[in-house]
């Protein structure tokens, strides 16, 4: 333990480099004994510079079995019994309190740039640093399975968990609404006595009272109206942060195997939750609030008069039938008009997409024809939809003056024979709009639940898909590796594919090893490389990295050491430098790494020549760039995290003989100590390697030194696998 020292908030910046908050976070996690790797914390979160974040230091938490919660409050405010605690520093920087000495002034605190020594410093020195923001980080309790389960424990729900964090602020709306129900009775019977009472007796003392009274009520009616209204948004705004970001999180963790076929369609699955985010709106909570109180303003109006309560009850009952029975047709509609429009939108995707190539290929009335086919039968559908839907909306208004009618004339008849006041028939018609208006609103929603209900369902099966992240699995730590790559019978099958993409395939590859992947088409080189970075399970035998299965690694620290060069090159929207840095993760890497990251894959002449530097840009999916380039920013970007292993999957395909001498020449004097797995069909890389295997049908064919296996294949002595 130090000794005492100042903490200021003005200490020198680059104290900043580091994650002080994540390493915080990870040394909380240690002291209660639950292992997390920096890569697991991490892993898929909106980082800022690539660090992690005070609004998603929860999220973090979580992957490591713990729960934070954010607290506003004085160091000496406290609770020591949640200790250790996360401090939120100025500028960024975080610390673990351990211990408050307030008698002493001191305080026992680990900085993260000292590791997990504990420093003991001045409490004055700590509070000048301290932001005001504390991070609780406690554990959540592991059952294990000698707990026995009394009920079925129900996994959260992802969208309807969301909802109900927000109870609080609905419970609100909810006794806004019952208030403002209330006074909507103020109105009617401050008619109802103005007719009766004021105008047959004179009274203007009386309509003052009545009227001052009236406009209170009715300003308490705005401001309940107003709040209740931000309340709601409040809350819809709250989920709508949460649930996109857990739609987007479960995308881009999905497991290759069940990604859709069809990337269009997906996504028009994914915008369809703008259609759930409008049900579950302001609108729909009112309406289903206001809904019960229909029995309050019958209970009002028969005690005005029974007879004129028997309206309200056959419009109600008249319009909930006649939704209820559109609620097929609207149902069959709904899902017609989802499909056909994710079928568009997988059109009008593929098209842009692959833009030139239809334009090679002469291929624009094709796609044109499927476009109006299909613009054509979602418009008739849609209409349809439109029209069942409107017919509900209108029936229901149509019911509600015809009620309104009915009042009136039945009114009329008993105030002839004395049993009502004019009064009171004026205040039963005001209080039959409100009783018919929440069942008005009721139908109309039924009308929209199909197209919300079609696109929850959607939705649903996209956050039910297989994630490779697995929630709860506790993964091994290997911040280095050496190398060794070994396949132990590993058989793969890709879904809906009639024959398998490897069968039975074993080898081995020793640390620093270089070797030559060929075989014919399709032969199941690439699915070999898709393997080692888990992108796919196999479906029997196993891939070990350093004799550990990489099934216990987690994929982010996995791929952290394997450089890889895929055969099609994707590029992102933006500058070289952003496409480069891509490959380095939320590690970040300095200028020099950057720098001889270009050297080796042979972009410095371009970064160069070009007046924007690195900052040039490079066009959605590297359009601005030649193939060759694209190539070179692919090679940049596997070797700038500076990876124990390189997988690269011709890697040469697009480049010119000059560029490919280069690139060989950097890439032996890179690649010294690393193990090094080519897939090519070019010949003039095999020098780079000593060693080849030769893939046919999903098997090994061939597996030797490099001039044995090429001098038989010359003789043809390879044959091909049964």
């Amino acid at each position: 333990m130090s000794n005492e020292k100042d903490v200021t908030a003005d200490e020198p910046s680059n104290r900043t480099e580091t994650d002080e908050l994540l390493e915080c976070l990870v040394a909380v996690a240690a002291m209660h004994h639950h292992d997390a790797t920096r890569e697991a914390l991490v892993a898929g979160l909106p980082l800022e510079e690539g660090k992690l974040t005070p609004g998603v230091l929860g999220r973090a938490a979580t992957r490591a079995d713990l729960t934070a919660r954010l607290v506003k409050s004085r160091l000496s405010q406290l609770n020591p019994a949640l200790f250790p605690v996360i401090l939120l520093l100025e500028a960024g920087r975080a610390c673990v309190l351990l211990n408050l000495d307030l008698k002493n002034g001191q305080a026992e605190v680990i900085f993260p740039e000292l590791g997990d020594a504990s420093s003991i410093v001045s409490l004055s020195g700590l509070q000048d640093a301290y932001s005001g923001q504390a991070a609780y980080v406690r554990p959540k309790y592991r059952f294990d399975a000698r707990g026995p389960e009394v009920k079925k424990q129900r996994s959260r729900h992802w969208f309807w968990g969301v909802i109900r964090e927000n109870r609080k602020l609905y419970r609100d709306v909810l006794l806004g609404s019952m208030v403002i129900n209330l006074f909507a009775i103020a109105m009617p019977l401050f008619v109802m006595n103005v007719y009766d009472r004021v105008v047959p007796n004179a009274a203007t003392e009386t309509l003052w009272v009545l009227a001052v009274g009236i406009f209170i009520v009715l300003c308490f009616d705005l401001a309940l109206r107003l709040m209740r209204n931000a309340f709601v948004d409040l809350a819809a705004s709250r989920a709508d942060v949460k649930l996109t970001s857990s739609i987007m999180s479960r995308v881009l963790g999905m497991r290759m195997e069940a990604k859709p076929a069809s990337t269009g369609s997906f996504t028009a699955t994914l915008q369809s939750f703008e259609s759930v985010r409008a049900f579950i709106g302001s609108a729909t909570v009112v309406a289903l609030v206001d809904l019960p109180f229909v029995v309050l303003f019958a209970a009002l109006i028969a005690l005005i008069g029974v007879p004129l309560v028997i309206p309200i009850v056959v419009g109600a009952v008249f319009v909930l039938l006649y939704a209820l029975a559109a609620q097929s047709k609207l149902h069959e509609l709904s899902e017609t008009t989802w499909r056909i429009g994710a079928q568009r939108n997988a059109t009008l995707v593929e098209s842009v997409g692959n833009l030139e190539t239809v334009k090679a290929l002469r291929s624009e009335s094709r796609l044109q024809g499927s476009w109006e086919r299909a613009s054509a039968f979602l418009s008739r559908t849609a209409a349809q939809l439109r029209l069942v839907s409107s017919s509900v909306t209108s029936v229901a208004l149509w019911t509600q003056h015809t009620v309104a009618v009915a009042i009136i004339v039945i009114g009329v008849y008993l105030i002839i024979e004395g049993d009502l006041t004019q009064g009171g028939l004026i205040a039963a018609y005001l209080l039959s709009s409100r009783a018919m208006a929440p069942i008005s609103q009721a139908a109309g929603l039924m009308a929209q639940y199909h197209q919300s209900s079609t696109a929850l369902q959607s939705l649903n099966d996209v956050m039910d898909k297989p994630i490779e992240r697995v929630e709860g699995k506790a993964y091994i730590s290997r911040p280095v590796v050496r190398g060794d790559i070994k396949f132990d019978g590993v058989s793969l099958s890709y879904p809906e594919a009639e024959r398998s993409a490897l069968n039975d395939v074993s080898f081995r590859l020793k640390p620093g090893e270089k070797v030559a992947l060929i075989g014919r088409v399709g032969s199941g080189k690439s699915t070999l490389s898709k393997l080692l970075l888990a992108l796919y399970q196999p479906t029997s035998g196993a891939v070990l990295l350093d004799d550990v299965d990489i099934r216990q690694f987690d994929p982010m620290q996995l791929r952290r050491h394997i450089g890889y060069v895929p055969q099609d090159i994707a590029l992102f929207f933006g500058t070289l430098r952003d496409n480069i840095l891509a490959g380095a993760g939320s590690e970040g890497v300095d200028d020099e790494t950057l720098l001889e990251a270009l050297r080796l894959s042979g972009l410095e002449s371009l970064v160069k020549s070009h007046p924007h530097g690195l900052d040039l840009p490079v066009g959605e999916g590297g359009s601005m760039l030649s193939g060759g380039q694209r190539q070179a920013v692919a090679i940049a970007r596997a070797l700038v995290s500076a990876p124990t292993v390189l997988l690269l999957d011709e890697p040469t395909s697009a480049m010119d003989h000059a560029s490919e001498e280069a690139l060989k020449k950097n890439l032996t004097r890179f690649s010294e100590e690393k193990t090094m797995v080519i897939v090519t069909h070019r010949t003039s890389l095999l020098s780079l390697v000593d060693r080849i295997i030769v893939m046919d049908a999903g098997k090994v064919v061939a597996d030797g030194p490099r001039e044995q296996v090429v001098e038989a294949l010359r003789k043809g002595q390879v044959g091909r696998a049964n």
